[in-house]
């Protein structure tokens, strides 16, 4: 298996970036976008445990604006073969001291690089 292809890695980060952008904006249809619609995919956050598409699309639907604005600290993206990646971020949200990680698993689909599991936490 080839690791880290340099087209697969650019075409990954540049999903990544979309995704952080995304979120720091909080642009709710393009996060739906980069999340794989199926309910096979998952989301772990802070503080919520999302199962399938549509409880990540709901969960995002609701939740306020406010505070997202943070800044990544390191990025690691490691893609295996031409399909499939993983990306890691660890990230400060402004005004906070806490240090979050950020944990994606992307898969390429006919549509795109897709999310197909996500996970969220925080140091203490």
């Amino acid at each position: 298996m080839d690791i880290n292809l340099p087209d697969v890695v650019a075409e990954v980060t540049a999903a990544v970036e979309r995704y952080e952008t995304a979120l720091v904006e909080n642009d709710v249809d393009v996060l739906d976008i980069l999340f794989w619609n199926s309910p096979h995919t998952l989301r772990y956050g802070a503080s919520e445990n999302l199962y399938g598409y549509d409880a990540i699309r709901e969960f995002r639907a609701g939740r306020s604006p406010q505070g997202l604005a943070r800044r990544v600290l390191r990025t690691a993206i490691t893609t295996y073969g031409a399909d499939f990646a993983t990306a890691n971020l660890e990230f400060q949200r402004d005004g906070s001291e806490r240090i979050g990680r950020q944990s994606q698993t992307w898969m390429r689909t006919p549509e795109g690089w897709r999310v197909v599991s996500a996970h969220v936490s925080l140091m203490t």
